[in-house]
C-alpha cells in the first residue's frame, strides 16, 4: 500500500495537471444545501437521514478531469460532528428513494452486481471519498484516479453511514445511504 505522502503527492500532481480545462479536459463544481427528499422537490442535494445529514447542511463536489486522470474533492458542512462517513460516486442521479442513485461507478465494471469483490470494489477502480468530520460537522476528502469517468455513466455522490469496507464479500460496502448530490461529471 502506498504511503499517505505518496498518495498526497500523486493527488496534488494530478490535480495540478488537470486544473485548466482544454480539449479533452473538463472541470465541474456543484454545491448544494441538503433538503429532505420529496416527490415534488428537485434532486440536487437530498438527505434521507436528517439525524446524520440535517436539512440545511451543505455539500460541494469538485471534479477536474484531464489526460492524466480525474481528481475529485468532497466537502461537507454542518453534518453530524466527529464521525466518519463513507462516500462514493454512483451511476445514477439522486431521487426520493436512496436506491435511485444505483450502484457505485466502476472504471472496469464487475460482472456481478452488487459488487463486493475487492478486485473491482476498491479505490483504484471506484471513487471513494470517505471523510471524518470535525466538532462543527465539517469535513473534506479528495482522491485521484488514473482514468476518466465515462460521460453519462456517473451522476451523483452518495454519503453513507459507515466507512467503506475493504474485505472480501463486503468490499465497497458502507452501510445505509444518508444523503446524495446529483453531479454532471465531465
Amino acid at each position: 500500500m502506498a504511503s499517505m505522502t505518496t498518495v498526497l503527492a500523486a493527488s496534488l500532481a494530478l490535480a495540478a495537471g488537470v486544473g485548466t480545462p482544454s480539449p479533452g479536459q473538463g472541470a465541474v463544481s456543484v454545491s448544494g444545501t441538503f433538503r429532505k427528499a420529496a416527490v415534488d422537490a428537485g434532486y440536487g442535494a437530498v438527505t434521507y437521514a436528517p439525524g446524520h445529514v440535517p436539512a440545511g447542511s451543505r455539500i460541494r463536489v469538485t471534479e477536474r478531469a484531464g489526460t492524466q486522470g480525474t481528481w475529485i474533492e468532497l466537502r461537507l458542512e454542518g453534518v453530524k460532528a466527529n464521525r466518519t462517513f463513507g462516500a462514493h460516486v454512483h451511476r445514477k442521479p439522486c431521487g426520493t428513494d436512496p436506491a435511485a442513485a444505483g450502484s457505485h461507478y466502476q472504471d472496469l465494471a464487475d460482472p456481478v452486481q452488487p459488487s463486493v469483490d475487492p478486485a473491482y470494489a476498491n479505490p483504484r477502480n471506484e471513487v471513494w471519498l470517505d471523510l471524518t468530520t470535525d466538532a462543527r460537522g465539517d469535513g473534506r476528502s479528495q482522491t485521484a484516479v488514473t482514468w476518466r469517468i465515462r460521460v453519462g455513466d456517473a451522476r451523483s455522490v452518495v454519503v453513507h453511514e459507515h466507512p467503506t469496507a475493504t474485505g472480501p464479500g463486503h468490499a465497497g460496502s458502507a452501510g445505509p445511504r444518508l444523503a446524495c448530490l446529483t453531479v454532471p461529471f465531465v
